[in-house]
């Protein structure tokens, strides 16, 4: 007669959990900051040259906004 073992390694799971949590974190992460940044990118955008002028930056300047 054979016998099949399924037993799991609870910590294994805890480190997975762990790892696809920081993962989805990562990601989260990154999409908050995109957005930020398109938002900023935005908002500068709606300026005249003078007030971009008045804040240190130039019109070629919102692109590199990342």
């Amino acid at each position: 007669m054979a016998t099949l073992d399924h037993t799991r390694n609870a910590a294994s799971d805890r480190v997975f959990g762990a790892n696809l949590s920081s993962a989805v974190s990562a990601v989260i992460g990154r999409v908050v900051a995109w957005n930020d940044a398109r938002v900023t990118r935005k908002a500068l955008s709606r300026l005249s040259d003078h007030e971009l002028a008045d804040i240190g930056l130039s019109r070629s300047d919102i692109d590199s906004i990342r």
